[in-house]
């Protein structure tokens, strides 16, 4: 996973947050493209690793693995023109597509896989009564839920985005040595103060890469 965090990490970035749809948001019978051109105005997956939830608009690079919804047939709508992404070739097509037209710049790669993730026992069956067998979406609960729900469709994301600033600049506020200082035993266990002094000061920098330049943000202005 470092290696892997590494080849999405660049300008002396280091990390890299996650994101995921669990399951995937798509409609029973539902194609790739109908299901991404739904989310025009935002990315269907949210943000797993720590910090407040918000919008992404960007980001610098990023993978993409979306498992169990490209062997599903497009839907056809008389009367309604088609997306751009429904004029792609194939699912792998059809992803980038999306990638592209949200993340403008970013370097991206994606992989879209037919098998979708198995969810039967011992797997948790915490899912909605609005989840099919196979994980994907109805328009009204079902009246029965013992059966559970066998697979579903997955997307899962790491990101080097401007996200990673709230989340670095949150953890070097927290480490500040007003703070740390109440805690001896921090200290007394063999850090040394001019070293923790130190880190804490690459974090600030590390913090620092992941800000898109777009004017002053509030962490920065709290931190200084």
């Amino acid at each position: 996973m470092m290696h892997f965090a590494d080849s999405l990490t660049f300008s002396g970035r280091k990390v890299v947050a996650a994101w995921a749809a669990l399951p995937f948001p798509a409609l029973s019978g539902s194609s790739l493209p109908d299901v991404l051109s739904a989310h025009q105005q935002d990315v269907p997956w949210k943000l797993l690793s720590s910090g407040r939830e918000q919008k992404v608009s960007c980001c610098f690079a990023q993978s993409v693995v979306l498992r169990g919804i490209c062997q599903e047939k497009p839907t056809s709508c008389l009367g309604q023109p088609q997306s751009p992404l429904h004029s792609c070739e194939s699912p792998e097509q059809v992803l980038q597509q999306f990638l592209y037209t949200q993340f403008p710049g970013a370097f991206s790669t994606s992989h879209v896989l037919q098998q979708p993730c198995d969810t039967q026992p011992p797997f948790p069956q915490f899912f909605s009564p609005l989840l099919t067998r196979r994980g994907f979406l109805l328009d009204k609960a079902q009246g029965y839920s013992s059966r559970g729900v066998e697979s579903i469709p997955v997307l899962a994301a790491l990101q080097s985005s401007p996200v990673l600033h709230s989340l670095l600049s949150g953890l070097c506020r927290a480490l500040r040595v007003p703070h740390v200082r109440r805690w001896s035993s921090f200290f007394t266990a063999g850090v040394e103060q001019d070293d923790f002094q130190e880190a804490l000061e690459e974090l600030k920098t590390l913090a620092q890469c992941y800000e898109t330049g777009f004017g002053a943000s509030e962490d920065e202005a709290d931190s200084d």
